[in-house]
């Protein structure tokens, strides 16, 4: 059974991989149901993942009357509306995006703010615990982008030469983010290339 499971694995990978790179009709029929079926099962996965927290977690926690069930109240409460508001609306019309945008800015900007602080701890603790250039340059890095990116600088947006030398600043975590996007395509590639030669078998677990 397990060198069926790594027959399909491997055959349904090359078959993806292949009708990226030939233009064959074959392939191209062979392929969409493939991506269909990954697609379909990947949000049959979300959802499952979403009934577990809605009566795994927070419902457990209401009947259980858990010090926590506040929390659990407020994000069943935000759950029932979002679903609602889903159904009975398209998710493309204005009024569901706007739902959703109010709930989703607020969370995305307090996350923000508290990768701040986490940041400025954890090049406390790196400075503390390794005494060396490197952790003080983390330091420094750290406190100099946040105060960067606050906007306490936009008075040099008027100094020509000033204004050069914060554009160009501005692009190092951009150039940084696309360091971590090709880390992780390297990754995901590997990984795949290990199933398809069968060293990886996840689907065995």
């Amino acid at each position: 059974m397990k060198i069926v499971n790594i027959v399909i694995a491997i055959a349904a990978g090359l078959i993806v991989l292949l009708g990226y790179f030939f233009n064959s009709p074959g392939l191209h029929e062979l392929r969409s149901p493939l991506l269909d079926w990954a697609v379909t099962l990947s949000g049959i996965a979300g959802l499952v993942a979403i009934l577990n927290l809605v009566f795994g977690v927070h419902l457990k926690r209401l009947r259980e009357n858990h010090p926590k069930k506040g929390f659990s109240v407020v994000i069943l409460i935000s759950f029932a509306v979002t679903l609602i508001a889903g159904v009975f609306l398209s998710p493309a019309s204005e009024g569901f995006q706007k739902l959703v945008t109010r709930v989703q800015v607020p969370i995305e900007s307090s996350l923000m703010a508290v990768l701040a602080i986490t940041l400025v701890l954890a090049a406390l603790k790196i400075l503390q615990r390794h005494r060396n250039w490197m952790g003080f340059v983390f330091f420094l890095s750290v406190i100099f982008f946040l105060v960067l990116n606050s906007g306490v600088l936009a008075f040099t947006s008027e100094i020509p030469f000033l204004r050069d030398i914060l554009s160009g600043l501005h692009q190092i975590p951009v150039a940084g983010a696309r360091g971590i996007l090709l880390g992780i395509a390297l990754g995901s590639l590997a990984t795949g290339i290990r199933v398809l030669i069968g060293t990886d078998r996840p689907y065995n677990g």
